[in-house]
């Protein structure tokens, strides 16, 4: 029993790190999370996972463009079709923070991703990244009276 446990040791010394989630794909071959934000106050959004993504080609108005094409033609995003999605921002990354908020981070507005012509690696983005898509007219309204209708 002994040895097992410094056999155990030993294999775990000499072994590099396990990899995170954000490591376990490089960015030209990426995965990302994005969710669909219908409604603020009813918490209403459904998650869109798009993969193999080259995030140092693809730029934020391409990522908005497919996505906005994506709930068009995805049979379980028929209710959000009559949303108009013009926006996305950062909800988090693997490994890193987390909102408290369970639809959107209200704070770091530095996050929405404004300029459409940078790729997402100028903006940050890696494996496994997780982007709120919304409408920013609603956003700024609910971001006003941050209050949900259904809990």
């Amino acid at each position: 029993m002994e040895g097992s446990a410094s056999t155990t040791n030993e294999t775990h010394l000499s072994s590099p790190h396990e990899l995170l989630a954000s490591e376990l794909k490089p960015v030209t071959d990426a995965t990302l999370t994005i969710r669909v934000i219908k409604s603020f106050e009813y918490r209403t959004q459904k998650s869109l996972i798009l993969r193999d993504l080259d995030l140092t080609k693809l730029t934020v108005g391409e990522l908005l463009e497919r996505c906005k094409a994506e709930v068009k033609t995805t049979a379980g995003f028929k209710a959000f079709r009559t949303t108009n999605f013009d926006t996305l921002k950062l909800y988090t990354q693997a490994h890193s923070h987390k909102t408290m908020n369970l639809i959107i981070n209200l704070d770091h507005d530095d996050w929405i991703l404004d300029d459409m012509s940078k790729t997402l690696v100028e903006v940050g983005a890696v494996n496994e990244t997780e982007y709120s898509l919304f409408n920013r007219e609603a956003y700024e309204q609910f971001k006003l009276h941050p209050e949900t209708k259904w809990d």
